[in-house]
């Protein structure tokens, strides 16, 4: 059988099975939108407003502030109330020019109220929304915008986190669209499937494909929030700790709970725009374990935002470089100037000495317990630690890549345990009206992709290496060498002849077996159960089939596509007599 027959007969009888995952449209954010579904399964609906969604809420000289009509005052306009905690107001205020826990973003109002914030659990995986209001000038007027009624918002940033694998995907609203509205749903990257057009169009035009917000970049410690003040949490940013009274009447608890990650631990960007669009910071992220003991027995620091600008907004310390050379200096210099804007918005109540001072957050041995009031960090621990920081150390600082790579299948030692199983090749008749082929060759196993515990993940496919032999006079086994080796059975060197079949080096090649009845552009029922695969193959008699199976990842960043290096063997004689 001529090669051009067998590829159109096994895509005759196995095309529909046959396909890429996340390939179904080109549109950017279509394309990341089924990347992130066939990693952590279906993607649920942003909602700023659902009974579960908080409000980040704005405190002052440790009063709780809000924006309403002033009933003092003739017309009632609007001012800020601040509000002790037993709920007695203290006064009104035209405005707002400081606050106790301004923002570390340096990209939003510092001194911001009534964003709103909501978690979605599924299993393993988290989904943060967070609808935050924001100004071009980050600063706050007393206009309805910033009411707490009004839905109107100005950034719209999504996270997605697999707390077992370490997974983590960014979406943010587009940069062109000044204003959306929490009053509504919004529609995730790619709709809700790969079927649902109206979506897809929807999200095409709310989410950014440019990828110009650099999530990661301040998202970089092995989680997929980084706790600080500014998002009042009950454990950071009050000076008595969780027993704070102004903890209990206006922080949000423990809205955004403490995950028990180390820097040790696998942590991936998955999302092929993203990944492209900031590759290189993310090949060049390290963490970091302090030298001087004072900063990392808890905490995962790193070369980027964490380590540059939380740690030192933490500590209440300028970043140095020791011995800077001219990019390091203008970069010093830049965060500096945003640090110093930072704390121009800082309130003398949250930095004071005394009942209140919050700032610095973290101290040595204590943390964020503050009430002791305990020493600060010194100046020459914080020196060797900001050098470090800023990659300007040496082997003291413990350097280790932030991401790690994509696991291969069946790496076990990265998390993988899934493997294909109950191999089997079989050979049986042609149907009568394929005259193409004397017999087929049926290929049947098992496989469940459990990678990170998502019962619809779909990021990995098979490929199948193929050759044809004469059936040898001994009818001896084969031996190793005799099969298509594992450089075959990968997409290297691939020549189509027929959709996914075609030649690599000496073999044929079968690409992208999903499993049976996993038809293109279909999304998976979700199962734990192992799925079954099946392909058939057109065979002529008196020859020797022999066969690799080989799993592969589709890893959705820079790395493309990892493959298992575990041999998946298989040969049938097919005899006709």
């Amino acid at each position: 059988m001529d090669e051009g027959s067998f590829a159109e007969t096994v895509q005759k009888w196995n095309g529909t099975i046959l396909w890429e995952p996340a390939s179904a449209s080109g549109n950017v954010v279509s394309r990341f939108g089924d990347e992130a579904r066939a990693v952590f399964g279906p993607i649920p609906d942003g909602d700023c407003s659902d009974g579960a969604a908080k409000t980040i809420p704005l405190q002052i000289d440790g009063n709780s502030v809000d924006l309403k009509p002033n009933p003092g005052k003739p017309n009632h306009p609007l001012e800020f109330e601040h509000r002790y905690i037993d709920g007695k107001i203290v006064k009104w205020t035209s405005g707002v020019a400081q606050c106790d826990k301004p923002s570390l973003t340096g990209s939003a109002t510092y001194c911001g109220l009534n964003s709103r914030l909501n978690r979605v659990e599924n299993g393993n995986v988290e989904w943060l929304f967070l609808c935050r209001k924001s100004s071009p000038s980050l600063e706050v007027e007393p206009i309805p915008y910033w009411q707490r009624s009004n839905p109107k918002f100005a950034l719209f940033g999504v996270i997605g986190f697999n707390r077992r694998s370490g997974e983590i995907v960014f979406f943010d609203g587009r940069k062109d669209q000044s204003e959306f509205d929490w009053s509504q749903k919004f529609v995730p990257p790619g709709g809700h499937s790969y079927t649902d057009s109206e979506g897809r169009a929807e999200a095409e035009a709310l989410y950014d494909p440019t990828f110009q917000v650099e999530c990661s970049g301040c998202h970089d410690n092995k989680s997929a929030y980084v706790i600080n003040p500014n998002i009042q949490q009950a454990r950071v940013g009050y000076f008595g700790g969780k027993q704070d009274s102004l903890a209990s009447s206006f922080s949000l608890g423990n809205f955004l709970p403490a995950p028990p990650r180390g820097r040790s631990t696998p942590f991936r960007v998955v999302g092929s725009g993203y990944t492209a669009t900031h590759r290189v910071n993310l090949e060049r992220a390290m963490t970091v374990r302090d030298p001087t003991g004072n900063c990392t027995e808890c905490h995962t620091l790193t070369t980027q935002t964490t380590g540059q600008r939380f740690s030192a907004d933490a500590v209440a310390r300028d970043p140095v470089i020791s011995e800077p050379d001219r990019a390091q200096f203008l970069r010093l210099q830049a965060e500096r100037r945003k640090l110093f804007e930072i704390d121009a918005h800082r309130t003398e109540w949250a930095s004071r000495s005394g009942v209140g001072k919050i700032h610095p957050w973290m101290v040595p041995i204590d943390g964020n317990e503050l009430s002791a009031l305990p020493p600060e960090i010194s100046a020459s621990d914080w020196s060797v630690l900001s050098n470090c920081l800023w990659g300007a150390g040496g082997t003291e600082c413990s350097y280790a890549p932030l991401y790690t790579s994509c696991p291969a299948p069946e790496a076990a030692m990265q998390g993988d345990n899934s493997k294909p199983e109950d191999l089997s090749i079989a050979v049986v008749r042609s149907p009568e009206a394929e005259v193409i082929a004397d017999r087929v060759v049926r290929l049947n196993w098992r496989y469940l992709n459990s990678y990170g515990n998502i019962p619809q993940r779909d990021d990995v496919r098979f490929n199948v290496a193929v050759k044809s032999t004469e059936i040898p006079t001994s009818g001896a086994a084969p031996s190793p060498l005799d099969y298509p080796g594992l450089e075959e059975a990968t997409d290297k060197n691939f020549i189509a002849i027929d959709g996914e079949t075609g030649t690599s080096g000496s073999a044929t090649l079968i690409r992208n077996v999903s499993y049976f009845g996993h038809s293109k552009f279909t999304d998976p029922v979700p199962s734990k159960a192992m799925r079954a695969f099946r392909l058939d193959l057109p065979a002529q008699c008196n020859r020797r089939y022999l066969v690799r199976i080989m799993p592969k990842r589709f890893c959705f960043d820079q790395s493309s596509i990892t493959y298992a290096q575990a041999d998946h063997l298989l040969y049938a004689d097919v005899s006709c007599d």
